[in-house]
């Protein structure tokens, strides 16, 4: 598990001046923009110099009540947006990409927001199958700490998906099957926004102050529910199906006063969600009373149409009437501006739409004290990286990790593992290979091999964790013979699937790739061995489950490997319960709790426990 846990971080806000009018034409002198981490030198050179400028022309300027952290957030929406040109609101529409961004492209286009895409310097995430409220939470407030400490206000998460198919690419992002526990787990929400006050507006956007960041709840809505896992593919379900299991936890979010919602790739019932004004508007923003904005996803509103961008206008205007706020263009923002605009002065999409847009994203960014505190707070330099943030990361891992087998025989667990043994073997793809830990969204937006970040793999934990006159042999995937003639006083197998995120991940078999199976009855027909899958979801595991000791599903466990051999030597317990079906054969795919014929490999809920090795 990485310290920086279950998250992406995508956002910064910064000031920016209209530093090319006049005191007197001042209209705009500081709406705020959004920025990714890896934006934070750039932004914080530009930040300056137009904190500089509007400093200069303030000591001209009027009062303006927007300027003023006393006055009510709607009012000073409103006195701000009184003063902004329809280029002025449109750029605060806009979420563009960083590496197409320039001072002068944000200059001319009053650009709103940036974001850094997949693939440079993502952090580490778990995307551990917590179960915890209280755990998630502390997650969320140590996130948001080191996020912050950035100069990032803005979070892309908690995905809040219901994955129903684990064939689904994105199976890891979402917490369970089971809508309950999705729901449970909004409690990240405060955890990064903070705690909502008492009688606070519901729907209304929320965070605390400096050490706390904007969340969004995504992505809405059915993104689990896919034919086939298929992503971005049509959900096919009647309402009530939509409304039982997909929806409820955005009810929880809204009532944490998340602050934005970002939309589906997906359909519902053949109906593009990037196109639903049905949810978007008239469900999500007039029924939940939600009061943030809603944000797109990565081109998501190029893919309204097939092939994508096949009518950029028509997505342009069908996005932004369904009730789109911002857009993440992310490249082609003259296209998207320029469309815009024109349906705009055309009649095509009234400005009653634009004011509704602008004015809820104006509201999160007072909401979170950006005209207060535009820029980076150095005082939280020190949370980067902090020692009680990787025990937490630590602790998380142990917590999910869910126990499938002990023992060939009830009478004969073979975990906890004994630290102190003559001669030890570890083995498998997965033992020393940190990116194999983490999975997708490390580093590269699909993942990596290696040591591609700072952590402990399960090889590091284990040797740091036996006695020290216990010798340790690492060897990838040795054969039978090997084994045999080795006199091992037991194996530890690590084997799974290879990183990967969204549609890459889409795997109709859910295999574990070779040599994982044959390293698997290479050991375990040899000596005694537990087994350690590490996936992001339930694989085939079913022909080999008899010649295994003992199984623990350790899902992705990041970047603390030593979270794994805290319960494998039993410093702790087993204590984790599945948190979505484990399959036999694929062929019975979908299948989830509740369903008829459920005939599970180990059902939802199940778990092993074992205790601690001083308390036996």
């Amino acid at each position: 598990m990485g310290y920086c846990c279950k998250l992406m971080p995508n956002c910064f806000f910064a000031p920016l001046s209209s530093c090319c009018r006049s005191p007197n034409q001042v209209r705009r002198s500081w709406i705020g923009f959004l920025l990714h981490p890896k934006m934070a030198l750039f932004g914080t050179t530009f930040v300056v110099i137009s904190f500089l400028l509007f400093w200069a022309f303030l000591g001209e300027a009027e009062y303006m009540k927007y300027r003023d952290p006393s006055q009510p957030v709607n009012v000073r929406v409103r006195d701000l947006m009184n003063r902004m040109t329809l280029a002025e609101k449109i750029g605060q529409m806009t979420q563009i990409e960083r590496k197409v961004a320039t001072p002068q492209v944000l200059k001319d286009y009053y650009i709103g927001s940036l974001l850094s895409g997949g693939g440079v310097f993502q952090p580490r995430r778990p995307p551990l199958q917590i179960g915890d409220p209280d755990l998630v939470k502390r997650i969320g407030a140590a996130t948001a700490l080191e996020v912050r400490a950035t100069g990032i206000p803005y979070a892309f998460a908690p995905c809040i998906a219901v994955c129903r198919d684990p064939r689904w690419g994105r199976c890891y992002e979402s917490y369970s099957e089971d809508h309950k526990i999705v729901q449970a787990m909004t409690e990240i929400i405060p955890g990064l926004q903070g705690d909502v006050p008492a009688n606070y507006t519901r729907g209304f956007p929320y965070v605390a102050g400096k050490n706390n960041v904007v969340a969004c709840a995504k992505h809405f809505v059915g993104d689990g529910g896919t034919q086939k896992g298929i992503n971005e593919n049509n959900t096919i379900i009647d309402r009530q199906g939509l409304f039982s299991i997909h929806v409820p936890a955005y009810y929880d979010a809204i009532a944490k006063s998340v602050s934005t919602v970002m939309i589906s790739y997906s359909s519902w019932n053949g109906v593009k969600m990037h196109a639903n004004r049905d949810l978007i508007t008239s469900f999500l923003k007039n029924q939940l009373k939600f009061r943030g904005f809603v944000i797109s996803d990565w081109e998501g509103i190029d893919r309204i149409t097939s092939p994508p961008g096949a009518n950029y206008t028509y997505s342009v205007q069908a996005s932004i009437t369904a009730g789109i706020d911002m857009v993440m263009v992310p490249n082609n923002y003259a296209d998207f501006i320029n469309s815009l605009t024109n349906l705009v002065n055309m009649n095509v999409i009234p400005m009653s739409r634009i004011d509704d847009a602008v004015r809820r994203i104006l509201r999160v960014k007072f909401v979170m004290g950006l005209f207060e505190n535009p820029l980076a707070d150095l005082s939280l330099a020190d949370q980067l990286g902090k020692k009680e943030h990787k025990e937490l990361a630590r602790e998380a891992v142990r917590k999910s990790l869910v126990l499938l087998k002990n023992g060939k025989s009830t009478y004969e667990p073979l975990l906890p593992l004994p630290k102190k043994a003559p001669k030890i073997l570890v083995a498998g793809s997965h033992a020393d290979n940190l990116g194999y830990q983490c999975g997708g969204w490390t580093i590269e937006w699909q993942g990596a091999s290696g040591r591609i970040t700072l952590g402990t793999t399960i090889l590091d934990a284990v040797k740091a964790t036996v006695d020290p006159a216990t010798t340790v042999l690492f060897v990838e995937n040795p054969d039978n013979d090997f084994v045999r003639n080795n006199n091992f006083s037991y194996a530890i197998v690590v084997v799974g699937e290879h990183p990967y995120t969204e549609t890459a991940g889409d795997s109709l078999n859910l295999t574990i790739p070779d040599p994982g199976p044959s390293t698997i009855q290479a050991v375990c027909r040899a000596v005694k061995c537990a087994v350690v899958v590490i996936s992001g979801r339930p694989v085939v595991i079913e022909p080999y489950v008899s010649v295994m000791d003992a199984l623990v599903a350790a899902w992705l466990p990041g970047s603390e490997g030593q979270g794994v051999t805290d319960v494998l030597f039993g410093d702790y317990g087993f204590t984790g319960k599945l948190p979505r079906t484990w399959f036999k054969s694929v062929d019975q795919l979908p299948m989830n709790v509740g369903d008829q014929n459920y005939d599970p490999l180990f059902p939802f809920g199940f778990g092993l426990t074992t205790k601690p090795r001083t308390a036996r």
